[in-house]
Formats: C-alpha cells, structure tokens, sequence
C-alpha cells in the first residue's frame, strides 16, 4: 500500500485571451487535503494566452504558504515545456532562445523559476476540454477572471475557498 503524502497540493491551471492578443484571464483550481481553493485574475488591456497560461501557475505557487509537493497540470504544453525542458537553456543563454532571438515573457518565466523553487513541483500536461472537471473549472475561473477584468477595465485578483 502506498502511503498518501499529506503535503501534496493538487493544482490545475488554465489561462486565455479572447481575441489573442487582448483582454485575458487565468484561473486555477487548489486541492489540499479536504480544502479547496479557487483563485482567478484577469487583464483589461493587451495581454497574450501565452502570458496568461503562465500567470496562472505562478499566482498559484505564490499563494500556498509553506513549502509543499506539488502536482500542478496545465493544458500549456507551452508552459510544461518551458519549465522542464526549455527554461535552464534561456537562462544559461542570458535568456535567448537556441535561434539567438529574447526569450519572449521572460519576467514571468523568472517569477515562475522563483515560484517553483519553494516547493517540490511535478508538471503534468492534460489535454483541454477534454471533461477534466479540475481543467474545465480552472477555464471557468480563467473566463471569470477576464469578464471581471472588462467590467471593472483594470487588473483583477479573486479568490474563493470552500
């Protein structure tokens, strides 16, 4: 029998723009134990999917606190590919890509290196909207995020617990 980890956080992340580039949103889906936590933000003003899908980890990340195992499952094959493969290249190349060309958000891939640092992260990929009721909720959060972020025409932070 396999012994449970009592500091493992489940977290499903998605993140979007609507048209692309434009307005976004972020959402992700916390799961600790019996507690759940909802969070959610968004953006008025020009942003990319890109830059969203990785906002969604890092304000996740950002918000546990004490350092922690962490499974974190995005829909991003972007940002599961940047953070295990890619992201030590960028920095070893003084954050070029192999093409010689800037490494594009950088600032977040660097809040998202410093992020992960505090905890013990294992990034799982999961196709979207493929009926993962995690994945469909961190989208709903991400939608919210935005619809909030246009009504209000400025940078939003939510965040509901059960």
């Amino acid at each position: 029998m396999v012994e449970p980890i009592e500091d493992l956080v489940v977290i499903h992340t998605d993140g979007g723009c609507r048209p692309n580039p434009g307005p976004g949103g972020w959402g992700a889906v916390l799961r600790h134990r019996q507690h759940v936590r909802e969070m959610y933000g968004g953006e008025s003003g020009q942003t990319s999917n890109n830059r969203m899908e990785l906002l969604a980890p890092i304000m996740a990340l950002e918000a546990l606190t004490r350092p922690v195992m962490v499974h974190l499952h995005t829909d991003s094959t972007y940002v599961r590919n940047g953070i295990t493969k890619w992201v030590l290249g960028w920095q070893r190349n003084g954050w070029m890509t192999a093409a010689k060309q800037p490494v594009k958000n950088v600032d977040l891939w660097q809040r998202l290196q410093a992020a992960c640092a505090r905890h013990q992260v294992e990034w799982f990929w999961v196709k979207g909207h493929a009926g993962i009721a995690d994945n469909e909720l961190a989208d709903a959060l991400a939608t919210r995020g935005l619809q909030e972020a246009l009504a209000l025409r400025q940078p939003t932070i939510g965040a509901l617990s059960r």
